[in-house]
């Protein structure tokens, strides 16, 4: 009768543990890809990309999980309409050739209990490179207006473009680009 006991607890406790992860989906409002780039030492370019996708599993006990999100490059946005043409030319993005880019990341670095990190790969252009975005802030809370819970922070990587074959304007406009990432993400 112990041994039953014993085997259907321990049971339990590794059911307990699977169900901890959990899958949660960006919500678009509150998620958001930025990036900058210095233009000829100057002045600071700055724009986003409207319309992402993704998903994340998170385990929050084993403390692993991955992300997988989907950028529509030809939805990039600097407001001025002729720049944003130009990003999205070969020049840039290519995105008549390469109309999405994305990052999968399944390594997540803790501190303590604290995401300090996801490093996963970035396809761009029809180029991996491996990318570590770092957190400045992670938090999961229950949303009173969504009655979820909801898991995000803000991220940041400084990536070198030319990995990417983005080579247009080297070394006037430098090939180091900062992306900020600010993810919110929805408890299914």
């Amino acid at each position: 009768m112990k041994t039953t006991l014993l085997l259907a607890a321990l049971l339990a406790t590794a059911g307990a543990a699977h169900a901890q992860s959990a899958t949660y989906s960006l919500e678009p409002t509150h998620t958001q890809v930025y990036f900058e780039a210095k233009h000829f030492g100057t002045s600071t370019n700055r724009g986003r990309w409207d319309k992402k996708e993704g998903t994340i599993t998170y385990d929050k006990a084993a403390k692993t999980g991955k992300v997988d999100i989907t950028i529509d490059m030809a939805s990039i946005s600097t407001g001025i309409g002729p720049f944003d043409g130009h990003l999205k030319s070969k020049d840039f993005f290519a995105v008549e050739e390469f109309p999405t880019a994305k990052f999968v990341g399944d390594k997540f670095t803790f501190n303590g209990d604290k995401l300090v990190s996801v490093t996963g790969d970035l396809t761009l252009r029809g180029k991996t490179n491996p990318v570590t975005l770092t957190a400045s802030s992670f938090n999961c809370y229950q949303n009173p207006m969504l009655k979820r819970e909801v898991c995000g922070g803000d991220f940041e990587a400084t990536i070198q473009r030319s990995q990417w074959g983005v080579m247009y304007g080297i070394p006037g406009i430098p090939d180091s680009v900062r992306l900020l990432i600010q993810i919110e993400a929805v408890k299914q």
